[in-house]
């Protein structure tokens, strides 16, 4: 008899550890990333958010859309923010029937030419008239980036006779920055969320065309299952919104020759009001 209660007091402890384990692995979530200027901060908003609420935050970064899409699809990261319009759209449409949408974190991106504020011209198609003004070339970033097909579709839409120039990102920063210095027109394929708009006080020429996609947002998406799974992290994940100015902010200090994790920590203490109302929210 005595027995007997042994083995079932041992069989409710080992029942009772096995639930602890589980509810323990429950607060580690892990995260996907690209080591790129907009996702970025992004994803160091929403590792803190979740850190404060007591989850242990993995975070992977991936090369390239693709593989980061595989693995969330299979379950080696849980989460990941991305466009999922334009930009990905395709990685989207091929595995979202193995994935979630959570809540946007963000809104802005956007890609097309851009010229400097003093530059008198707004619109692409005034680019033609004034070529030589810009030495006859587009400055342009690294080949077969989505910026650059895009590019090159206006380039051919608008007929333009200034020539694409293909290159890399590095590049294109130190073409605009000497250009800049010497108040030189100059001309180049730009991005924001990123550092080069405000850094260089540059403006987007005007795509009457629409050849270049629309400003697009960020989502935080997830593995089928995982609101269900953690309530109370996707709760959080949805109160996270990170404005563009904050983004380009947050790269213009790091292109600046700051440290990411102290422009971040920086960051964290002028919103530290908004991130306690961020989590503070029921616990499950």
């Amino acid at each position: 008899m005595k027995r007997d209660f042994l083995k079932s007091l041992c069989a409710v402890a080992l029942a009772g550890m096995t639930t602890f384990s589980a509810q323990a692995q429950d607060k580690t979530i892990t995260m996907g990333t690209l080591s790129w200027d907009d996702l970025t901060p992004i994803t160091a908003v929403t590792k803190k958010v979740l850190e404060d609420a007591g989850y242990t935050v993995k975070v992977t970064t991936f090369a390239e859309w693709g593989i980061a899409y595989a693995a969330l699809g299979k379950g080696d990261v849980q989460l990941l923010a991305s466009q999922i319009n334009y930009v990905s759209q395709d990685h989207w449409e091929k595995n979202k029937s193995r994935l979630e949408k959570i809540s946007p974190v963000s809104h802005g991106l956007y890609q097309a030419f851009a010229v400097p504020k003093y530059v008198s011209i707004n619109t692409i198609e005034e680019l033609n008239a004034n070529a030589d003004k810009f030495g006859n070339k587009i400055i342009g970033i690294e080949p077969g980036s989505g910026l650059m097909r895009e590019a090159t579709a206006a380039v051919k839409a608008y007929g333009l006779k200034p020539k694409l120039i293909e290159g890399s990102t590095a590049a294109m920063s130190a073409a605009v920055k000497s250009a800049t210095d010497r108040k030189e027109w100059v001309v180049a394929t730009v991005w924001e969320p990123s550092e080069f708009m405000k850094k260089y006080d540059l403006k987007f020429l005007k795509d009457a065309k629409a050849v270049f996609a629309p400003a697009q947002s960020y989502y935080w998406i997830a593995n089928k299952g995982f609101s269900a799974k953690y309530p109370q992290a996707r709760e959080l994940i949805a109160g996270v919104y990170l404005p563009l100015d904050d983004n380009n902010d947050i790269n213009l200090a790091v292109s600046q020759g700051k440290k990411l994790d102290e422009v971040m920590k920086t960051w964290f203490a002028d919103n530290a009001d908004l991130m306690k109302r961020w989590s503070n929210i029921k616990k499950d």
